[in-house]
């Protein structure tokens, strides 16, 4: 090695340790910038969360959609069950079709649309598993699909989404399956048995003078024990889901208790045999889908009122054209359109009954 070589090999070596050292700290600054950028994103996200423009009172909570339609799947689990164990692997076919149709509906529609994807928030797989219950249990497999298609794209989706709809997604669906198909949605199968039968308001109906229930009547009612659609046979199953979303508080009270309540008092106003001479109330409240839609249908947020006073009336309709559509129409069950009719009536209702503006005083008269 000559001198002029050795001495630019020593001359060389620091350069291509400052150029080392250099590269290092471009790289440690570079990293230290993404990581503050991306710790401003997530505050950004934060503060967005909290300094929501809103009305007050201010409140900023933990709770979230998808931990609230959590409490409503499983307070759907025991009608779920209950009709394994009558209607069989049917049931569970019916179900899980209804909500796989569901789920891709809005995957699909929002995609297509270049929309946020929201099928997380377990919306969709409600809609499904309330449609589902709304059908029969051997119904073809076309029919969930058609229905949950419906009810996530038509009702859901082109009004906005979630909390736009005007009513009730699963009951749209079941209206227009029921009206496009209604051999399909009016035969009944009890698993059991395998018999295809009528239901116990189908056979009152018919004859109501000649028709009394007994006791295996109404046991057959709480238990699930009769034929009818997926998740409206079981009393006491929907009752206790009921109870699980009053206790955690996902619904309020007011309107399960006056739609049931005065679905009874107009039962008894306008007895099937005559006025004011029901003696089979009780029969009237167990049967149908009167609890599943006063628990699980009526509740429903985007098309229920928000207020105290108008939740109230919108429940006494909801069982006042229960009664009149069940005693009075052409078809034996008035629940779903009601419910579907007294959606319509929700902005009527939030704008004439308002609660009293604190400390609004109200000018006298001259």
């Amino acid at each position: 090695m000559t001198a002029s070589n050795a001495e630019a090999a020593l001359t060389s070596a620091p350069r291509k340790d400052v150029c080392r050292r250099q590269s290092a700290q471009s790289e440690e600054l570079s990293s230290q910038s993404s990581r503050v950028k991306n710790k401003e994103k997530k505050l950004k996200i934060v503060i967005n969360q909290i300094m929501t423009v809103s009305s007050p009172p201010h409140i900023y909570g933990t709770d979230t959609i998808a931990a609230r339609m959590r409490d409503v799947l499983i307070a759907l689990a025991p009608a779920f069950c209950m009709a394994l164990y009558h209607y069989g692997v049917q049931a569970f076919y019916t179900t899980a079709i209804a909500v796989i149709s569901a789920l891709l509906a809005e995957y699909l529609y929002q995609r297509v649309m270049n929309k946020p994807v929201t099928v997380n928030d377990y919306s969709a797989a409600i809609t499904g598993v309330l449609l589902a219950f709304n059908l029969p249990p051997n119904v073809p497999f076309w029919i969930p699909v058609i229905g949950s298609i419906f009810a996530i794209i038509v009702v859901k989706q082109l009004f906005g989404g979630l909390g736009s709809n005007f009513i009730n997604p699963a009951l749209a669906a079941r209206a227009l399956l029921l009206a496009s198909f209604p051999v399909h949605m009016t035969s009944w199968t009890f698993a059991p048995d395998a018999v295809t039968s009528a239901t116990y308001l189908a056979i009152v109906k018919r004859n109501p003078a000649a028709f009394s229930p007994e006791i295996s009547d109404y046991l057959a009612l709480l238990f699930g024990k009769v034929g009818g659609c997926i998740g409206e046979t079981s009393a006491v199953a929907l009752i206790v889901g009921g109870i699980y979303l009053l206790a955690r508080r996902i619904i309020n009270w007011r309107i399960p208790f006056f739609y049931i309540g005065s679905f009874a008092l107009f039962a008894w106003i306008f007895a099937r045999t005559g006025f004011f001479i029901s003696r089979n109330i009780l029969f009237e409240v167990l049967n149908g889908g009167l609890i599943m839609g006063a628990f699980f249908m009526a509740t429903d947020y985007a098309t229920s009122p928000i207020t105290p006073n108008g939740k109230i009336v919108f429940a006494v309709g909801c069982g006042f054209l229960a009664v009149i559509i069940r005693f009075f129409g052409g078809y034996p069950e008035g629940v779903s359109y009601s419910i579907i009719i007294m959606n319509l009536f929700v902005p009527l209702i939030e704008k004439y009954i308002r609660p009293r503006v604190y400390g609004r005083i109200k000018r006298r008269k001259s």
